[in-house]
């Protein structure tokens, strides 16, 4: 699996996203820049620009038209995916630290920072569609403030109105984005901040990793704990493989202590878990660094890293990982 190395982005990176086709990959980072690269090759398709602050989150809709991101400088913004030109912005008086589009594309729900008095709050926007996207609604659909622990992560759920989030306690919620209800939680999901959520293909379950070293499988209707990885470092990102029972996590040491420990002891590897054993099934080297992101090919044929150390590797998987039996002679079509 030789990796291509993507060398885009001066700073570390924040967020990695597939488009729902795969053949785009977006990345985001603390230098202002949002990339757009083929996945197949890593040629650079473009930046958008246009952002004063660390971006630390971006979406892309299942159409692929609209990008939305998240950065420092208060702003969520909307950007043709084709054009690179920023449709419009919304303004927010912190940081916006996560946004997720629906399934169907039409919402997209941000969190934005607490701070300097001001309350996390969890806001939802209608995306209108219509013309060239320039005309939205500046006001959310539904704004509300989480009681308690600051969400961290969040993403729409297949139940109209609800949002499931990830908190700095640990606990993982659902929320009636109407109401602002909490509807359900599990204050024990984790025992540290709650660094990443990711939903499956079908968004029937979804992964979340956390500072704790543990990711974790939860049902988002239910909010039960189904599979539980223990690794021994702390976990930035976590992700699911279509098609094969497998689960990415990335992470390492802190930034702060990296420059004391070798690579070896910073443990800066993909690691592959059994999604039903819950074993480790293999690692994959190659960062300078924490690993801050992982996402994978919407197809399961490659996955992305991004980490500390500025760069973005794409793997495409080997013949040997499809031809790999995980449950012995049994062949399980997703």
């Amino acid at each position: 699996m030789r990796p291509i190395l993507l060398q885009g982005h001066e700073r570390s990176l924040t967020q990695i996203k597939f488009n729902a086709d795969g053949d785009l990959l977006f990345t985001c980072s603390k230098d202002n820049v949002i990339n757009v690269w083929y996945s197949h090759n890593g040629e650079r398709l473009g930046t958008y620009e246009g952002n004063n602050g660390t971006v630390w989150t971006v979406d892309v809709d299942p159409q692929s038209k609209y990008l939305v991101s998240g950065a420092a400088d208060n702003t969520l913004r909307l950007w043709a995916v084709a054009t690179g030109k920023c449709l419009y912005t919304w303004e927010f008086p912190t940081a916006v630290k996560r946004v997720a589009f629906n399934q169907a594309g039409t919402q997209v729900v941000c969190i934005t920072e607490q701070r300097m008095g001001h309350q996390c709050a969890i806001r939802v926007f209608d995306i209108n569609q219509d013309a060239d996207g320039t005309k939205q609604s500046k006001e959310p659909r539904y704004m509300f403030n989480p009681i308690g622990s600051k969400a961290t992560v969040c993403a729409f759920t297949l139940t109209p109105n609800v949002v499931i989030t990830g908190h700095e306690s640990g606990k993982v919620a659902l929320f009636n984005v109407k109401t602002g209800e909490e509807v359900d939680n599990n204050e024990r999901a984790h025992g540290d901040v709650v660094t990443d959520l990711q939903m499956s293909k079908d968004w029937t379950y979804c992964i979340t990793s956390s500072k704790d070293k543990a990711a974790r499988i939860h049902d988002p209707k239910t909010l039960m704990v189904i599979k539980t990885f223990n690794t021994e470092t702390p976990l930035n990102s976590a992700a699911l493989a279509p098609n094969r029972p497998f689960i990415l996590v990335g992470g390492g040491q802190e930034a702060m202590s990296v420059t004391t420990t070798s690579l070896r002891q910073g443990k800066f590897e993909t690691r592959f878990w059994h999604k039903v054993f819950e074993e480790e099934v293999g690692r994959v080297k190659g960062h300078f660094g924490p690993i801050n992101t992982i996402a994978v090919h919407p197809a399961g044929t490659s996955y992305a890293s991004g980490g500390e150390d500025g760069f973005v590797r794409v793997h495409h998987f080997d013949d040997s990982y499809f031809r790999a039996k995980p449950y012995g002679d049994l062949e399980i079509i997703d």
